[in-house]
């Protein structure tokens, strides 16, 4: 029964995380009626769980990492530019992803998120060069970090939980 809810979790926070990318493309928002389930579903996977893949606090470890760690850096960015470098709604993000995926995990999934943000980015300035027939201009370039992180974290559970699902799944089929 548990691992059916565990299941469900892990469908719901992929299905949260689509939505918040969408959103954050369009809006540069990640609003926390989305965020908050997010993080709340990955307490509830690790319960069902029996803290089997992480522990109580490294859970909680993870989800203060991943908000203290895209804090700091929200600070010092919004320190050298003078403005909002990062929205607080990627250091939510960030924070509840780091309880579904623990320290380890989210530093992983920081990483990939920061290099498909990377490529993300790389991709749109092409796409406006290309549209507007300037010159390729990286300085002026505005693009939603969400996306990019929601990629990251993604990977990781992928990543982490895939045994989790194959095992469930095969166990309900016969």
């Amino acid at each position: 029964m548990f691992e059916i809810l565990s299941i469900l979790c892990l469908s719901a926070g992929f299905v949260l995380l689509v939505i918040l990318s969408i959103i954050d493309l369009k809006t540069f928002l990640l609003p926390n009626v989305f965020v908050a389930p997010f993080a709340l579903l990955g307490l509830a996977f690790h319960y069902f769980t029996d803290f089997y893949f992480l522990t109580f606090n490294n859970v909680i470890l993870g989800g203060i990492v991943g908000f203290g760690i895209l804090y700091i850096i929200r600070y010092f960015g919004n320190l050298y530019y003078g403005q909002d470098s990062l929205g607080l709604g990627d250091v939510k993000l960030l924070g509840a992803g780091g309880l579904w995926l623990g320290y380890e995990g989210v530093l992983f999934a920081m990483t990939i998120g920061a290099f498909a943000g990377l490529v993300h980015g790389i991709i749109y300035a092409l796409y406006q060069k290309i549209k507007n027939g300037g010159p390729l201009n990286f300085r002026k370039l505005i693009i939603p970090a969400g996306p990019g992180f929601a990629v990251g974290i993604i990977i990781v559970a992928i990543w982490m939980y895939h045994s989790h699902v194959i095992s469930t799944y095969f166990s309900l089929i016969q």
